[in-house]
Protein backbone atom coordinates (compact mmCIF):
# COMPACT_ATOMS: atom_id res chain seq x y z
CA UNK A 1 0.00 0.00 0.00
CA UNK A 2 2.65 2.30 0.63
CA UNK A 3 4.38 1.92 -2.74
CA UNK A 4 1.25 1.92 -4.76
CA UNK A 5 0.46 5.37 -2.60
CA UNK A 6 3.76 6.87 -3.23
CA UNK A 7 3.44 5.76 -7.18
CA UNK A 8 0.04 7.58 -7.28
CA UNK A 9 1.27 10.77 -5.79
CA UNK A 10 4.00 10.45 -8.41
CA UNK A 11 1.56 10.39 -11.53
CA UNK A 12 -1.03 12.82 -10.20
CA UNK A 13 0.78 15.78 -11.65
CA UNK A 14 0.08 17.36 -14.98
CA UNK A 15 3.29 15.97 -16.42
CA UNK A 16 4.25 14.96 -19.47
CA UNK A 17 3.95 11.04 -20.02
CA UNK A 18 1.86 10.42 -16.81
CA UNK A 19 -0.65 8.91 -18.35
CA UNK A 20 1.93 6.15 -19.44
CA UNK A 21 3.21 5.78 -15.86
CA UNK A 22 -0.43 4.98 -14.79
CA UNK A 23 -1.21 2.04 -17.42
CA UNK A 24 2.11 0.62 -16.62
CA UNK A 25 1.63 0.79 -12.81
CA UNK A 26 -1.76 -1.00 -13.43
CA UNK A 27 -0.36 -3.91 -15.72
CA UNK A 28 0.73 -6.40 -12.71
CA UNK A 29 -2.59 -6.47 -11.48
CA UNK A 30 -3.88 -8.18 -14.74
CA UNK A 31 -1.25 -11.57 -14.17
CA UNK A 32 -2.28 -14.32 -12.55
CA UNK A 33 -1.13 -15.67 -9.21
CA UNK A 34 0.05 -19.13 -10.62
CA UNK A 35 1.89 -17.29 -13.77
CA UNK A 36 3.38 -14.46 -11.23
CA UNK A 37 4.59 -17.23 -8.81
CA UNK A 38 5.90 -19.32 -11.47
CA UNK A 39 8.23 -15.92 -12.84
CA UNK A 40 8.78 -15.11 -8.69
CA UNK A 41 10.07 -18.85 -8.23
CA UNK A 42 12.50 -18.34 -10.97
CA UNK A 43 13.72 -14.92 -9.76
CA UNK A 44 14.35 -16.05 -6.15
CA UNK A 45 16.30 -19.53 -7.36
CA UNK A 46 18.92 -19.85 -5.16
CA UNK A 47 20.58 -21.59 -8.16
CA UNK A 48 19.56 -19.67 -11.36
CA UNK A 49 17.62 -16.55 -10.67
CA UNK A 50 18.49 -13.25 -10.12
CA UNK A 51 19.27 -13.86 -5.93
CA UNK A 52 21.30 -16.85 -7.21
CA UNK A 53 24.28 -14.09 -7.63
CA UNK A 54 23.98 -13.35 -4.12
CA UNK A 55 24.95 -16.77 -3.18
CA UNK A 56 27.71 -17.19 -5.62
CA UNK A 57 29.28 -14.36 -3.34
CA UNK A 58 28.04 -16.22 0.00
CA UNK A 59 27.12 -19.38 -0.63
CA UNK A 60 23.70 -20.57 1.12
CA UNK A 61 22.76 -17.35 2.57
CA UNK A 62 19.58 -17.32 0.39
CA UNK A 63 18.03 -20.96 0.73
CA UNK A 64 14.10 -20.40 0.52
CA UNK A 65 13.84 -24.33 -0.17
CA UNK A 66 15.23 -24.73 3.14
CA UNK A 67 14.93 -21.37 5.24
CA UNK A 68 11.20 -21.07 6.53
CA UNK A 69 11.57 -17.19 7.03
CA UNK A 70 13.43 -16.88 3.30
CA UNK A 71 10.59 -18.59 1.63
CA UNK A 72 7.47 -16.79 3.66
CA UNK A 73 9.49 -13.16 2.29
CA UNK A 74 9.91 -14.69 -1.38
CA UNK A 75 5.59 -15.09 -0.82
CA UNK A 76 4.55 -11.88 0.63
CA UNK A 77 7.12 -9.81 -1.64
CA UNK A 78 5.57 -11.55 -4.53
CA UNK A 79 1.77 -11.12 -3.06
CA UNK A 80 2.78 -7.37 -2.41
CA UNK A 81 3.96 -6.91 -6.24
CA UNK A 82 0.69 -8.25 -7.49
CA UNK A 83 -1.38 -5.99 -5.22
CA UNK A 84 0.58 -2.33 -6.39
CA UNK A 85 -1.76 -2.71 -9.34
CA UNK A 86 -4.71 -2.63 -7.50
CA UNK A 87 -4.04 0.01 -4.59
CA UNK A 88 -2.70 2.13 -6.83
CA UNK A 89 -5.60 2.52 -8.90
CA UNK A 90 -8.07 3.49 -5.95
CA UNK A 91 -5.37 5.86 -4.12
CA UNK A 92 -4.96 7.50 -8.05
CA UNK A 93 -8.74 7.65 -8.20
CA UNK A 94 -9.07 8.97 -4.46
CA UNK A 95 -6.11 11.69 -5.15
CA UNK A 96 -7.74 12.70 -8.98
CA UNK A 97 -10.93 13.42 -6.42
CA UNK A 98 -9.61 16.26 -4.12
CA UNK A 99 -9.70 19.49 -5.02
CA UNK A 100 -6.12 21.08 -7.02
CA UNK A 101 -6.80 24.60 -5.16
CA UNK A 102 -6.42 22.20 -1.56
CA UNK A 103 -2.85 21.50 -2.90
CA UNK A 104 -2.48 25.03 -4.44
CA UNK A 105 -3.76 26.38 -1.14
CA UNK A 106 -1.20 24.51 0.49
CA UNK A 107 2.13 25.64 -2.12
CA UNK A 108 1.35 29.36 -1.44
CA UNK A 109 1.77 28.92 1.88
CA UNK A 110 5.21 27.52 1.47
CA UNK A 111 3.87 23.83 2.23
CA UNK A 112 6.55 21.36 0.30
CA UNK A 113 5.51 18.38 -1.74
CA UNK A 114 5.68 15.96 1.30
CA UNK A 115 4.20 18.02 3.97
CA UNK A 116 1.58 18.36 1.63
CA UNK A 117 1.03 14.86 1.56
CA UNK A 118 0.83 14.18 4.97
CA UNK A 119 -1.23 17.61 5.99
CA UNK A 120 -3.82 17.52 3.25
CA UNK A 121 -3.55 14.68 0.84
CA UNK A 122 -3.65 11.68 3.52
CA UNK A 123 -5.97 12.65 6.05
CA UNK A 124 -8.56 13.13 2.99
CA UNK A 125 -8.38 10.17 1.10
CA UNK A 126 -8.14 8.38 4.70
CA UNK A 127 -11.66 6.33 3.91
CA UNK A 128 -9.60 4.91 0.85
CA UNK A 129 -6.59 3.65 3.14
CA UNK A 130 -9.19 2.44 5.62
CA UNK A 131 -10.98 0.28 2.47
CA UNK A 132 -7.79 -0.99 1.19
CA UNK A 133 -6.38 -1.87 4.46
CA UNK A 134 -9.83 -4.08 5.04
CA UNK A 135 -9.21 -5.26 1.01
CA UNK A 136 -5.94 -6.30 1.15
CA UNK A 137 -6.01 -8.27 4.46
CA UNK A 138 -9.15 -9.96 3.25
CA UNK A 139 -6.99 -11.10 0.49
CA UNK A 140 -4.09 -12.17 2.24
CA UNK A 141 -6.48 -14.66 3.81
CA UNK A 142 -8.31 -16.20 -0.25
CA UNK A 143 -5.66 -14.66 -2.66
CA UNK A 144 -2.26 -16.27 -1.69
CA UNK A 145 -2.78 -20.15 -2.41
CA UNK A 146 -2.19 -19.59 -5.90
CA UNK A 147 1.33 -18.31 -4.63
CA UNK A 148 2.14 -20.96 -2.31
CA UNK A 149 1.10 -23.65 -4.84
CA UNK A 150 3.38 -22.99 -7.33
CA UNK A 151 6.07 -21.48 -5.49
CA UNK A 152 6.93 -23.55 -2.06
CA UNK A 153 3.66 -26.26 -1.92
CA UNK A 154 3.56 -24.97 2.06
CA UNK A 155 7.33 -25.80 2.27
CA UNK A 156 9.55 -25.96 3.50
CA UNK A 157 8.19 -27.81 6.48
CA UNK A 158 5.03 -26.52 6.34
CA UNK A 159 6.64 -22.67 7.30
CA UNK A 160 4.45 -21.36 4.24
CA UNK A 161 1.04 -23.08 4.89
CA UNK A 162 -1.33 -20.24 5.60
CA UNK A 163 -4.48 -20.99 6.25
CA UNK A 164 -6.47 -21.35 3.15
CA UNK A 165 -3.58 -23.54 1.67
CA UNK A 166 -3.39 -25.71 5.50
CA UNK A 167 -7.26 -26.33 4.47
CA UNK A 168 -6.19 -27.78 1.03
CA UNK A 169 -3.64 -29.78 2.61
CA UNK A 170 -6.04 -31.28 5.33
CA UNK A 171 -9.13 -31.80 3.38
CA UNK A 172 -7.66 -32.97 -0.09
CA UNK A 173 -3.97 -34.63 0.86
CA UNK A 174 -4.45 -35.57 4.41
CA UNK A 175 -8.15 -36.84 3.85
CA UNK A 176 -9.22 -34.74 7.07
CA UNK A 177 -12.66 -33.79 6.19
CA UNK A 178 -14.08 -32.51 9.63
CA UNK A 179 -10.26 -30.11 10.14
CA UNK A 180 -11.02 -29.16 6.83
CA UNK A 181 -14.50 -27.76 6.94
CA UNK A 182 -13.77 -26.29 10.93
CA UNK A 183 -11.17 -24.46 8.95
CA UNK A 184 -13.09 -23.42 6.62
CA UNK A 185 -16.01 -22.01 9.14
CA UNK A 186 -12.89 -20.03 10.69
CA UNK A 187 -12.19 -18.42 7.81
CA UNK A 188 -15.21 -17.68 6.63
CA UNK A 189 -15.99 -16.05 9.75
CA UNK A 190 -12.68 -14.11 9.57
CA UNK A 191 -13.78 -12.94 5.85
CA UNK A 192 -17.61 -12.05 7.11
CA UNK A 193 -15.80 -10.15 10.10
CA UNK A 194 -13.69 -7.87 7.94
CA UNK A 195 -16.32 -7.41 5.48
CA UNK A 196 -18.81 -6.03 7.91
CA UNK A 197 -16.20 -4.23 9.10
CA UNK A 198 -15.70 -2.61 5.76
CA UNK A 199 -19.43 -1.94 5.54
CA UNK A 200 -20.07 -0.44 8.42
CA UNK A 201 -17.15 1.85 8.05
CA UNK A 202 -16.52 3.08 4.65
CA UNK A 203 -19.35 1.74 2.31
CA UNK A 204 -21.41 4.26 4.64
CA UNK A 205 -18.34 7.11 3.91
CA UNK A 206 -17.72 8.50 0.34
CA UNK A 207 -14.06 7.32 -1.12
Amino acid sequence: MAIALTLAMFVDRALKGTRIFQSVFVWPYAIAAPAAGVAFRFIFSPEAGLIGSINDIWPGIWSPATNGWHALGMVIVCHARLGIGYNFIFFLAALQMIPKSISEAGAMDGARPFQRMLDLQLPLIAPTVFFLMIMNLISSFTDSFGLIDTMTEGGPIGATEVMVYNIYIDGFKGLDYSGAAAQSIVLMVLVIALTFVQFRWVETRPL
